[in-house]
């Protein structure tokens, strides 16, 4: 199977590629709303609360799935709908997600419930074998 084309990147350090892939304000958010959210249509990323823009999410999209971080799958129940989901390498972004969260809720005031950040924080670990689990078990239906 041939490899996808990648984009030139400025350097490879490690950090430089990763904020190539996922560095702008909305693919985080992207991966978020379908690592937490449930979120697996175009319309259901649209109706998340940072109201992203369509062009910007079709773009986001895109970008994502060229990174191999997220892919395409037509809907079970209607072959005209387009489903996202997350690949292997976007669920091994759920321990620096569940990091970002646990830093942004202990520096900044956030929306996110108190019990769950407590959760984060007491069982990092357990919660992104939680995560993972899951994704194994959408991944398999």
């Amino acid at each position: 199977m041939p490899k996808k084309h990648r984009p030139k990147r400025r350097s490879a350090c490690p950090l430089n590629v990763s904020l190539e892939v996922f560095g702008d304000r909305w693919s985080l958010l992207v991966v978020r709303d379908l690592m937490f959210g449930g979120h697996r249509t175009f319309k259901e990323f649209l109706d998340s609360g940072e109201k992203i823009a369509t062009n910007v999410l079709a773009e986001r999209l895109q970008r994502l799935e060229a990174n191999e971080i997220i892919e395409r799958c037509r809907d079970a129940d209607d072959a005209r709908k387009v489903n996202y989901a997350l690949t292997k390498k976007g669920i091994a972004l759920a321990p620096v997600l569940v990091e970002m969260i646990i830093w942004g809720a202990r520096h900044e005031e956030t929306a996110a419930p108190p019990e769950i950040i407590r959760r984060m924080v007491a069982d990092r670990d357990g919660v992104v074998a939680e995560i993972r689990d899951q994704w194994k078990k959408d991944r398999s239906l």
